[in-house]
C-alpha cells in the first residue's frame, strides 16, 4: 500500500477499561494503602467498566469525521486515545501524521506561560521548528482575536479567551490530523462559525479532521462521514445522514436504559422516580407541561434544584429551564411532585426529547431521554404561505409587523 493509499487513522479492536474501586475513601499514604489491602485479604475489591470496547474503523486522509453519541457514549474517551492523552487497554491505533488537538479547556497549555510562549511551546511539542511557528504566528494571533493579551499568563484568561487561542493554535499549526472536542461550545456564535469554516477549509486542503459534538447540525455542516457510539460500542459507521438517522432511531433503547436509575449519572442522593407529559403530541403554540416526581431522600442535607432541557432531534438544546431562575427549590426530606410549565415556546414540527436533572453543587440525578414528544405540523400563524417563510430558525416566534404608508 502506497503512502497516499494509507489511511490517516486506523483503529482495530480498540478498548479502554477503567477499574472502579469499591472502597470509600482513597488511602492517602502507602501505609494506609497496605492496611487496606491486608484487610481485603489480598483480593482487590473493584469493578471493571468498559468505556470503549472493540472499536474498529479507518479514516482516509482529508476526511472530516464526526464522532456522535449521547453523554457517556465514549466520544471524549475515544478522542483522548486517538490523541495519545491516555493509553488504550487493548487494541491498536495507527496514526499517519502529527496530531493537533483541542480537547477541553485547560489541556495543552502551561498556565504560568504567556499566550505567546504557549504558541511556541505547542509548536515545539508537535516537532515544528521555530521558523515554522513564526511563519504561522500572525495568522494564529489574528484568528484568535486576543492580541492584547498575548503577554499575559494564560491562567488569567477567561474560558472563552482560552478556547479562542487554543483552537487557533491547533487549527493553524502544520499538523496532518486535527482533533476537536465539543469545547468550542464555550466560544461565542461568531467564533464558532469561523471555527467551523476553518475546519472545513482544513479538510479541503488535505488535513484529516476528527470532530466530537452534541450539536448534530454542526456535524452535518462540517463532516463528510461520521460514526455513532452508544455505551462504549461502535453501532454505526458511514455517511453523516445515516449516522444521524441511527442516532435518532437509538432513542428507544437509550431511554429504556436510562429509566433504570442505576444506569444514570449523578451521585444518586436523589433519584427522580417519574417524568411525564399529559400528551405526546402538541401544537406549536401549546404550553409544554412536564410532570416529575422524586421520593424522599434520606441522606441529603439542604434543598436541591431541578433543571430541564428541551432538545430537538438534532441534539440541540432548544430551551433550558432551571428552577433557580424562578426561585424554586425542593426539600429532600419530603417526597416531591413537581410541574414545569413552559409558555410561548413555539416549537417547529418534529420530535423533541426532555432531559431532567436534580442538582445541588453537583449533579444528583441526570435523566436524559426521560420523555419524548412530537410537535404537529400545524402552523400557529393566521396566514398560509410557501415553505420558505418558515424554513429558517430553530423555533417559531410570536411576532407582528406594524407600519403604514408615509
Amino acid at each position: 500500500m502506497t503512502d497516499r493509499e494509507q489511511p490517516a487513522i486506523r483503529v482495530a479492536g480498540l478498548g479502554k477499561t477503567y477499574r472502579l474501586g469499591a472502597f470509600g475513601d482513597r488511602p492517602s499514604t502507602a501505609a494506609a494503602a497496605a492496611v487496606q489491602w491486608i484487610r481485603s485479604t489480598g483480593r482487590a475489591k473493584y469493578t471493571l467498566f468498559d468505556a470503549l470496547d472493540d472499536i474498529s474503523f479507518d479514516v482516509p486522509k482529508g476526511e472530516a469525521l464526526g464522532i456522535v453519541g449521547r453523554n457517556g457514549a465514549g466520544k471524549s474517551t475515544l478522542l483522548k486515545l486517538l490523541t495519545r492523552v491516555t493509553a488504550p487497554t487493548r487494541g491498536r491505533i495507527e496514526l499517519n501524521g502529527r496530531v493537533g488537538s483541542l480537547l477541553e479547556v485547560g489541556t495543552g497549555f502551561h498556565p504560568e506561560l504567556t499566550g505567546k510562549e504557549n504558541i511556541y511551546l505547542n509548536g515545539a511539542i508537535l516537532g515544528m521548528t521555530r521558523k515554522e511557528i513564526q511563519r504561522r504566528y500572525d495568522e494564529i494571533v489574528a484568528f484568535s482575536g486576543i492580541e492584547k493579551f498575548l503577554a499575559t499568563p494564560v491562567k488569567r484568561y477567561s474560558s472563552g479567551m482560552y478556547v479562542r487561542l487554543a483552537f487557533s493554535v491547533a487549527a493553524h499549526l502544520e499538523t496532518e490530523i486535527l482533533a476537536i472536542d465539543e469545547v468550542l461550545a464555550v466560544g461565542d456564535a461568531e467564533f464558532q462559525r469561523r471555527s467551523l469554516a476553518k475546519m472545513r477549509d482544513a479538510a479541503k486542503h488535505g488535513r484529516t479532521v476528527l470532530y466530537v459534538s452534541h450539536q448534530l447540525q454542526t456535524v452535518q455542516a462540517l463532516c463528510s462521514s461520521a460514526i455513532l457510539l452508544d455505551r462504549g460500542k461502535l453501532v454505526y459507521s458511514g455517511t453523516v445522514d445515516g449516522t444521524l438517522e441511527a442516532y435518532r432511531n437509538s432513542f428507544e433503547s437509550f431511554a429504556l436504559a436510562q429509566s433504570n436509575p442505576k444506569n444514570r449519572p449523578g451521585t444518586g442522593a436523589v433519584r427522580l422516580s417519574s417524568v411525564s407529559m399529559d400528551d405526546e403530541f402538541l401544537k406549536s403554540s401549546d404550553d409544554i407541561v412536564v410532570n416529575f416526581e422524586a421520593p424522599k431522600a434520606k441522606n441529603l442535607i439542604g434543598s436541591y434544584f431541578v433543571s430541564a432541557h428541551i432538545n430537538n432531534d438534532q441534539g440541540t438544546i432548544v430551551a433550558q429551564c432551571d428552577s433557580r431562575l424562578v426561585g424554586k427549590w425542593f426539600d429532600p426530606s419530603e417526597p416531591q411532585k413537581g410541574r414545569l410549565v413552559i409558555r410561548d415556546l413555539w416549537l417547529k414540527p418534529g420530535q423533541y426529547t426532555v432531559d431532567v436533572y436534580a442538582c445541588q453543587a453537583g449533579v444528583l440525578d441526570a435523566w436524559e431521554g426521560a420523555w419524548r414528544f412530537e410537535v404537529l405540523p400545524d402552523l400557529p400563524y393566521p396566514e398560509f404561505t410557501e415553505p420558505s417563510a418558515t424554513q429558517n430558525g430553530i423555533v417559531f416566534t410570536n411576532f407582528d409587523y406594524e407600519g403604514a404608508a408615509q
